[in-house]
């Protein structure tokens, strides 16, 4: 059974970093794609960022509201995807996900239907 498991969210003041992380078990595929999405307080859950590798390609896409300031990382050997949060602004504030497809797409996928697999979440809360 696959299963996803975020860690890495916190407390931190605007201008800050953080870097989330998103664990998965139980797959077996070399390919995969994987996406963050949050859902700020009172709003609809929104898509981040999204990887997605296999053995011949690798991508990665960033909302137009976190690009330049996240970054996406994997080490595939630990089945591990990185999201790392920096200068962040009180409007980061949300609870992200993360969500797995195996195996995994050609392209970067952004839609929540798309993902077959989720997190429980973890909350991040940036002060300003």
């Amino acid at each position: 059974q696959v299963q996803l498991k975020e860690s890495g969210g916190g407390l931190v003041q605007t201008g800050g970093s953080l870097t989330l992380s998103c664990a998965t078990s139980g797959d077996t595929f070399s390919s995969r794609s994987v996406g963050w999405f949050r859902q700020p307080p009172g709003k609809e859950r929104e898509w981040v960022a999204a990887i997605t590798w296999g053995q011949s390609i690798y991508y990665t896409d960033y909302a137009d509201s976190v690009k330049g300031r996240f970054t996406l990382s994997r080490d595939n050997a630990n089945h591990m995807v990185y999201l790392r949060m920096d200068n962040l602004k009180p409007e980061d504030t949300a609870v992200y996900y993360c969500a797995a497809r195996f195996p995994g797409s050609y392209i970067v996928l952004i839609s929540e239907v798309e993902y077959q697999h989720w997190g429980q979440g973890t909350q991040v809360t940036v002060s300003s």
